[in-house]
């Protein structure tokens, strides 16, 4: 499947590169692409809420009252977790939101994220263009040229470029990354994917060999 190769203004440069057909006419796999996205999510979770038991929460070493004679109900300690001030029973405790899913499941996942923004458009493949410092107002009007400044779009480039990376932190919803290591979550969160022409050959690989 070819695709034109469009320049850094928006206008089509009258060349096209041509991607392989078995990873952009693929029939996306949604549920592999559910599944990633849950695991990324989940694994991005620090877990580390915590809160005390009634071992944990300092005092109530003594028996309040005695056991009889009081017409009330018997007590052992104020850090019961039925006292205000108390432990808290069945509360959240550390532990990690790891999802194991298969390897092939996580590259079928990431291949069909890519095909379904080839198969819908949102894929566009423009030529290698870079900033000698930071410049969020030159980045932005190549958004604007493709017209995709108000859209969440993610800008992909054959090696991670720092001066890039700082030109888009303060654009909204823009995000720069390296293409080989681009993942099913980052694809799938944004609109449009712009490839610099560079890095066709590094994700051709990445996708064929997962």
């Amino acid at each position: 499947m070819k695709f034109p190769i469009y320049k850094t203004s928006g206008e089509t440069t009258g060349k096209e590169v041509e991607l392989p057909d078995d990873i952009v006419k693929i029939e996306p796999h949604r549920h592999a692409i559910y599944l990633a996205v849950k695991r990324h999510l989940a694994r991005s979770r620090q877990g580390t809420h915590s809160t005390k038991t009634r071992s944990e929460v300092r005092g109530g070493g003594r028996k309040p009252w005695r056991q009889k004679g009081r017409g009330t109900a018997r007590a052992g300690t104020i850090r019961s977790p039925i006292w205000r001030g108390g432990g808290r029973a069945f509360g959240p405790r550390p532990h990690k939101y790891d999802v194991n899913l298969p390897a092939k499941v996580i590259k079928l996942a990431r291949r069909s994220a890519f095909a379904a923004r080839a198969q819908d458009g949102g894929l566009r493949i423009v030529e290698d263009f870079h900033f000698d410092s930071p410049k969020a107002k030159e980045l932005y009007g190549i958004l604007k040229g493709h017209q995709v400044q108000d859209s969440s779009v993610i800008l992909l480039l054959p090696e991670y470029n720092n001066t890039l990376y700082l030109s888009a932190r303060n654009i909204p919803y823009c995000s720069v990354q390296k293409s080989s290591a681009v993942s099913t979550y980052e694809l799938v969160r944004h609109k449009t994917v712009l490839l610099q022409q560079s890095a066709v050959e590094s994700i051709i690989e990445v996708l064929k060999n997962g």
